[in-house]
């Protein structure tokens, strides 16, 4: 974990939203009873196949955490968490075989917990905030998303933020859009001060 350049939190206040937004390291303690739960919301379960039993779920959580390749952050709103996010070094996971990977690409996968949340039009701002703090680490070049091809929204909104598909690949768990976003573009296209 030391080598990977997001252990601090992050915060910024989106001027559309009107909205603190801020992204902290997941804590098994404090987090689990609210990921547990959101991992049973009827529009988390189809995405990312996580509906199984508490203890089941710890473990995987904790497996997650010890897991140096990537990193577990809560994403909040004005302080309230309400986002699950999952960053990682691209070369040192499954996705990094099926492209020709660079050694500083990251990766990323993202849920909004409850349902309130959703169709709110927090999606966008949370995820441009995510790229521009991993765009932070000068080396990387690219990020990569591959959402499964049946999640038609989160696609959309990987679009709207500068993602393009690049191909379908095919991973254990599902069909997935490959998608990049380049730095270049990315911080041009919003302006990032």
């Amino acid at each position: 974990m030391a080598n990977h350049p997001h252990l601090t939190d992050f915060s910024l206040f989106d001027m559309e939203q009107k909205k603190a937004i801020s992204f902290r390291q997941v804590n098994v303690t404090q987090d689990l009873d609210m990921l547990f739960g959101w991992m049973h919301e009827p529009h988390v379960i189809p995405f990312w196949n996580l509906a199984v039993s508490y203890d089941a779920y710890k473990k995987h959580l904790q497996q997650f955490l010890n897991d140096p390749h990537q990193m577990l952050h809560i994403g909040s709103l004005n302080e309230v968490p309400m986002s699950y996010w999952e960053t990682y070094w691209a070369k040192d996971d499954i996705i990094g075989e099926t492209y020709h990977v660079h050694s500083s690409d990251q990766g990323i996968h993202l849920l909004l917990g409850p349902p309130d949340y959703i169709g709110k039009g927090y999606a966008l701002p949370l995820l441009k905030t995510m790229i521009y703090r991993l765009f932070l680490y000068e080396k990387t070049e690219k990020i990569i998303a591959e959402p499964d091809i049946r999640n038609e929204k989160m696609i959309y909104i990987f679009k709207k933020c500068g993602f393009e598909v690049q191909t379908i690949v095919k991973l254990p768990d599902k069909h997935a859009a490959l998608m990049f976003c380049y730095r270049e573009p990315f911080l041009k296209r919003w302006k990032y001060v």
